[in-house]
């Protein structure tokens, strides 16, 4: 049994509704539900209607299962992030590449809500697990971080510490995912326009037009 792909959108802006197994797609609203301790083999067997039995043959722990929703949430941001930067183009105004940026990142949190917010559960992955993310995540990270160094170098920024004004921006995206909800008053649209917002602000870069 395989997963299958998460991102079937040709636009990073598009999200269709995430393509999981059933036992994934019952892990995964269990573990939002209750976290990853509050959450039960047997709790995830139920949801996918399967036996216990059933799901240890397709994964061999709970870790296993975690590890692969990790994956595929991290694939996703990642993929995005990266298609909205190539949309604009490496060339292209840094201001441009940073709203990229922070707008891909602001729609995958609002629309990928209960996937997301499993990046909180890392702590409980087993070292080599925890490292093997990790990696990915840094990526992710390092993308925005070099356009922060780029825009800094350049006089368009004005940041006392690229690095830690990364580090707060990525935790005001994640935040999304702890209080936003579909039913709420704004769209993932309107949220990912103020929060370009903010974020430009940030940085010092509010109102700037070009560099």
């Amino acid at each position: 049994m395989t997963a299958g792909p998460v991102l079937k959108a040709a636009n990073w802006r598009e999200f269709a509704p995430p393509q999981l197994t059933p036992i994934l797609q019952g892990a995964m609203d269990a573990l939002y539900e209750h976290g990853y301790h509050g959450t039960t083999v047997r709790d995830i067997a139920r949801r996918a209607g399967v036996t216990v039995p059933a799901l240890y043959y397709h994964y061999a722990s709970k870790q296993g299962i975690l590890v692969a929703l990790l994956d595929l949430g991290i694939e996703d941001a990642l993929g995005r992030a990266r298609a909205a930067l190539a949309e604009v183009g490496q060339d292209a105004p840094v201001r441009a590449r940073f709203v990229a940026f922070v707008e891909s990142m602001t729609l995958f949190m609002a629309h990928r809500v209960r996937m997301a917010v499993l990046d909180s559960e890392l702590r409980y992955l087993e070292p080599a697990n925890r490292r093997s993310y990790a990696a990915k995540r840094k990526e992710l990270e390092t993308l925005l971080l070099d356009i922060l160094v780029d825009g800094n170098s350049r006089g368009m920024f004005q940041m006392t510490s690229p690095a830690d004004t990364s580090r707060a921006l990525l935790g005001m995206l994640r935040s999304i995912t702890g209080w936003y909800h579909p039913d709420g008053p704004l769209t993932p649209v309107e949220i990912s326009g103020r929060y370009v917002d903010i974020a430009l602000s940030t940085v010092g870069a509010a109102g700037l037009a070009v560099g």
